[in-house]
């Protein structure tokens, strides 16, 4: 065997080794002070059994309109609280926590029969079964970043159970996991490893990023950051942020934009660093009829840094379709 040959065969060797190996020989400890997730809802929590999991929600004020509130990637319903009791002076107010996130169940693939829970095509359909649950029709749909994405999923799946969309910052033009993620899905050899590598979230990067998110971080106080990193003590929480990455896909959203018929407000902060303003114009262009509404020196989570000029911008837009 010639030397050329026999160093590329000790690669190849080492390369597979490394490949299919070692991932099974790399300890993934347990998380430490992980608790079931229902049983980490504050004093005004809910909890409902929707389409088979156990959903963690709030619900403030009554009558019509009713309007369900969609949180963002890595964040849940806790990112509502500063507007949620003042809006539900206007009508039901519901927040509910997306699958992988905050306080909803965190099921198992391995036991789970159906639609994998962790798409944002289960999301949109468990917004219409929550509705169900508590006998709303009709809602208005208001979705921030990667909820505004499942808010219009959910018009385009449900249109008549929509009666407005509210989209902030939203996740609206592409997205996803990129190409190559996909191929981890086929890999036990990934999937085993995904929650160990998802859990960096709970470090530094995780704080960086709600830092990225406002355009003021002088404002960030440690109980926001508290509040933020609570869903870290649900149990499974990592396994589950690793399958909605595997699960997330360009949802070509996009493409049916001039076919909206439902009022739709877009709200955006003038200093979004992670969802671009041009996007929420573009938006605004291609979307028959929306309305767009600027919030200056705000970052990416409008609701939160500058909830006063966010609540107006809705409350306008509530009282325009009367």
């Amino acid at each position: 065997m010639n030397k050329k040959r026999k160093i590329i065969i000790i690669g190849l060797t080492s390369f597979l080794f490394i490949f299919f190996v070692v991932p099974y020989l790399i300890p993934i400890p347990e998380i430490p002070g992980t608790f079931p997730s229902d049983r980490l809802g504050k004093e005004d929590s809910k909890f409902m059994i929707v389409n088979g999991l156990n959903v963690h929600y709030k619900i403030y004020g009554s009558g019509e309109p009713a309007i369900i509130l969609m949180h963002g990637f890595g964040a849940y319903l806790f990112s509502f609280d500063p507007i949620i009791k003042d809006l539900s002076k206007y009508g039901t107010v519901i927040a509910f926590d997306r699958p992988a996130f905050g306080f909803t169940e965190r099921p198992l693939l391995e036991n789970w029969e159906g639609i994998n829970p962790y798409t944002n095509e289960f999301a949109a359909d468990l917004a219409v079964g929550l509705m169900d649950g508590l006998g709303i029709h009709k809602a208005i749909i208001l979705g921030h970043s990667a909820g505004g994405a499942v808010a219009l999923l959910t018009y385009y799946r449900h249109p008549d159970r929509v009666s407005a969309l509210i989209l902030e910052d939203a996740a609206v033009y592409g997205g996803g996991a990129p190409w190559f993620v996909g191929i981890f899905q086929y890999l036990p050899q990934f999937q085993r490893l995904g929650p160990l590598l998802v859990r960096s979230i709970a470090g530094d990067s995780g704080i960086n990023t709600i830092y990225l998110a406002w355009y003021n971080d002088s404002k960030i106080t440690p109980d926001i950051i508290e509040g933020y990193r609570r869903p870290l003590m649900a149990e499974n929480w990592d396994y589950a942020l690793w399958q909605y990455t595997l699960a997330s896909r360009d949802l070509r959203l996009s493409d049916n934009l001039s076919k909206i018929s439902v009022p739709v407000l877009i709200i955006t902060g003038t200093e979004d660093k992670i969802i671009p303003p041009s996007y929420a114009e573009r938006l605004a262009k291609e979307i028959p009829s929306a309305y767009l509404v600027r919030i200056d020196e705000c970052g990416h989570i409008p609701h939160e840094e500058r909830p006063e000029e966010f609540l107006n911008a809705v409350v306008e837009f509530l009282k325009s379709m009367d």
